[in-house]
């Protein structure tokens, strides 16, 4: 069995729950970023002579929202969906347009999937749907 392929409509239909998903993803990186970057200002004092009791912690919620991510990651995975961008929030629904390879293009903070592009091109590669809601995409999505 293939890997899940989304017309223009079912990726709309999942984007609640994905940007739900999204959202946990990108907020609680931001906080594993803050994280660690404190964790590294203790364990740089503690080398330095003065000892940060913080330290540890610090450490231990780094891990566990590290844990939380991959978790999060691993919920759009087993949608079909493939996440691409911790700080953007960026999600690709794989799509086969006329047996053609590509992606379609969401990120956080966007309304709907208006955008696609190849599959190597990457987000700079996005290009617009056809203001005609994207007809030629919408007829060769696949459940697999």
């Amino acid at each position: 069995m293939g890997a899940r392929t989304f017309t223009v409509e079912q990726a709309n239909a999942m984007l609640p729950l994905v940007r739900r998903i999204v959202d946990d993803i990108v907020t609680n990186y931001r906080r594993w970023k803050d994280r660690v970057q404190a964790f590294e200002v203790a364990t740089a004092r503690s080398a330095a002579g003065q000892p940060d009791p913080d330290a540890e912690t610090l450490q231990r919620e780094a891990q566990d929202l590290a844990r939380d991510l991959d978790g999060f990651v691993a919920e759009l995975r087993a949608l079909g969906v493939e996440f691409k961008g911790f700080d953007q929030g960026l999600v690709d629904f794989p799509a086969m347009p006329h047996g053609r390879p590509v992606f379609l293009c969401w990120r956080l903070g966007e309304p709907a999937v208006r955008f696609w592009h190849e599959r190597d091109a990457g987000y700079e590669g996005r290009r617009p749907l056809e203001p005609d809601g994207a007809s030629h995409f919408t007829r060769s999505g696949s459940h697999g």
